[in-house]
């Protein structure tokens, strides 16, 4: 009998599973790479040396003038140790890139789920110099071979982008998730000198807007962590001079101290709850040395009342970083209160029947109207757990390394 249970539960599994991976294929398709490779001659390469990449699905119809540059996410390096175990992965090397990658969400190219942005030019731009695009230091040591040049390796990619037509280009966006969306922050006003003056450009950071406060063990983690990510790769001169010249440059790092100077209209689309920030900022392993924090990382329904209270607290730090933003409608703002980290890429978050929605608008509705200046959108969501249409991450145990 036992067995009979085990065999139709098994194969009950294994419907589902093909299921999904059906679903998977209907909503998302493969794009091939592309190597810069001419970059290599001007030193934009990756940690290893190599040269960078993206993936490009070509605009078509009226969007065939419109241009999406979304940057990938990977977190960062902040010493030769760290960077050298990067260098031969695909977070380091084009070398370790796959060929193709999955474009769903606002990546997509069907209508139905990606209704202002599916006839674009989309691009995904490989994250290989971990500290993003910031970088640029000339001498390579010849023992680790390691370069940092992520501020060349930006440029390199974009001009690689306007030779292919975006010089032509109507509309423009720098997007973003996760380091990539701190990339499209660090990065909007760059971009927005480095198209033509008559093209419409906005940036979105999708998880990008990484908080400096202290962790449960009352250190500054992530502070210590991001002026040792500038200082090794160089940074200091590639971020916005309006900051570094009133604070010190590991302080630039964080969209919270320079973001209001942005000149660039900016959408920021985060959840307050953020599963990276809570997993490294507030409860990173080295202030949690008893694990007292782990099952509580990997799902927050696993979370103590104590626990929540402490994010609950993190969520009040978070909400006053960003006000620092300041209140202009060209600021999208929409902030749910999900345990999520990057809702723009997956279909399920940007735009589906469960999508998580802010004022009944998904994130798809509320990013369209702003950039398309049909309405502003400037939405914070109510405390956990308020939102019952959240997509809350519950991460397998060795998910997500820490910082």
């Amino acid at each position: 009998m036992q067995k009979m249970v085990d065999g139709r539960w098994s194969q009950w599994l294994y419907l589902l599973v093909c299921g999904l991976q059906i679903l998977l294929k209907a909503e998302g398709f493969n794009v091939g790479i592309t190597y810069v490779e001419n970059a290599v001659a001007k030193g934009a390469v990756c940690l290893d040396g190599s040269p960078p990449a993206y993936h490009f699905d070509k605009g078509f119809g009226a969007g065939i003038n419109n241009w999406l540059v979304h940057i990938e996410g990977g977190g960062w390096c902040n010493n030769v140790t760290t960077c050298l175990s990067r260098k031969n992965t695909r977070l380091g090397s084009s070398k370790q890139m796959v060929k193709e990658v999955a474009f769903s969400g606002m990546l997509s190219n069907k209508q139905k789920f990606n209704p202002d942005f599916y006839n674009w030019n989309r691009i995904k731009v490989r994250y290989c110099d971990g500290a993003s695009f910031t970088g640029d230091v000339e001498a390579v040591n010849p023992a680790t071979n390691l370069h940092f040049r992520g501020a060349r390796v930006f440029l390199a990619v974009i001009d690689d982008l306007l030779a292919k037509g975006m010089k032509s280009a109507q509309n423009a966006i720098l997007s973003g998730c996760s380091a990539g969306g701190l990339t499209s922050i660090l990065h909007c006003d760059k971009f927005r000198t480095l198209i033509p003056m008559d093209t419409k450009v906005k940036c979105f950071a999708d998880a990008g807007y990484f908080i400096n406060t202290n962790d449960v063990s009352g250190r500054k983690h992530i502070e210590t962590f991001y002026n040792e990510v500038v200082a090794t790769h160089g940074s200091s001169k590639n971020l916005p001079a309006s900051c570094t010249s009133r604070l010190s440059p590991g302080l630039c790092f964080f969209p919270q101290y320079m973001a209001r100077q942005i000149q660039t209209p900016l959408f920021i689309i985060n959840a307050a709850y953020d599963s990276w920030q809570i997993k490294n900022i507030l409860a990173p392993g080295v202030a949690d040395p008893h694990g007292t924090w782990h099952s509580c990382k990997l799902d927050i329904n696993n979370c103590s009342p104590s626990q929540l209270q402490i994010m609950q607290s993190f969520r009040l730090q978070f909400l006053n970083a960003v006000s620092g933003l300041g209140n202009s409608t060209s600021r999208g703002l929409f902030i749910d209160s999900c345990y999520a980290h990057c809702q723009t890429e997956m279909q399920e978050t940007w735009l589906r029947a469960d999508s998580p929605v802010l004022g009944k608008t998904t994130i798809a509705k509320a990013v369209g109207d702003w950039y398309y200046d049909r309405s502003a959108f400037q939405k914070i969501d109510c405390p956990y757990p308020c939102n019952p249409t959240c997509h809350n991450r519950v991460f397998e145990p060795n998910d997500q390394p820490e910082v």
